[in-house]
């Protein structure tokens, strides 16, 4: 789930969630203790950096590729389940203010810490809230949203390493009161500003289930076969919601 919000652009993610929400969870595990990082984000926008470099958005080596650690991308107790509405996607549900990690080695594509979420006209850019999007250094995008806070330093073009925290499990961008992170996996494409697909146009939970149990299970095959299949769409398809 996305959020028109306000963006950055870079350099170098129990019960059913109502209109714009997400699908119950399954089986509870203990995904292990948070990293140390910096305090939350006050939910001040973020500063506006320039275009992304081509550097930043080519392809990685496939030796780099292979040696990118990949970690579950929230500490404490969570549970998710195998399924989601409307689209491909993983709502992973925790305690309000749960920390939400990067589930990657990479570099930050997108933030956003304003929450413009209009139940009564629920646009599919601002379903994210908080969130933050990552460019794997395997060339996969890895989305979080519904955020109740973005770290301190999160910001476009940042460097993260997997299991550094980026924010805090909550509800924003949504109509329910059910704090989860909303998880998505997609091609990078544009990087930036496109929704509809940052919000995950494959299935995660299987790439969770290995990262979990201390797995690298690698989501790149997945994610050049749907893009060979799709392309990059420039804009959601009609009904897209």
């Amino acid at each position: 789930m996305p959020g028109r919000l306000s963006r950055v652009l870079a350099p170098g993610l129990l019960a059913v969630v109502l209109a714009g929400g997400c699908a119950g969870p399954s089986a509870v595990f203990k995904a292990g203790a948070s990293p140390s990082a910096p305090q939350p984000s006050s939910g001040a926008a973020p500063s506006t950096g320039p275009a992304p470099s081509p550097s930043v958005l080519a392809a990685p080596s496939v030796s780099a590729a292979a040696q990118v650690h990949r970690v579950f991308p929230v500490a404490g107790n969570a549970s998710y389940g195998h399924t989601h509405h409307d689209y491909p996607a993983t709502d992973i549900f925790a305690a309000c203010g749960s920390p939400v990690r990067s589930p990657v080695d990479g570099v930050v594509l997108e933030v956003s810490r304003v929450d413009d979420f209009d139940p009564k006209h629920p646009a599919g850019e601002d379903k994210g809230g908080l969130s933050v999007s990552i460019r794997g250094d395997d060339g996969v995008r890895y989305y979080g949203s519904h955020l109740a806070a973005v770290q301190n330093g999160m910001d476009a073009g940042t460097r993260v390493r997997a299991g550094v925290q980026v924010g805090l499990v909550g509800k924003t961008g949504n109509s329910s009161n059910v704090c989860h992170l909303h998880f998505g996996l997609s091609p990078v494409c544009a990087g930036t500003g496109d929704w509809w697909v940052r919000r995950g146009v494959f299935y995660p939970w299987k790439y969770l289930d290995s990262w979990r149990a201390g797995g690298n299970l690698s989501p790149v095959d997945e994610a050049a076969a749907w893009q060979r299949g799709h392309g990059c769409p420039t804009a959601p398809t009609p009904g897209t919601r």
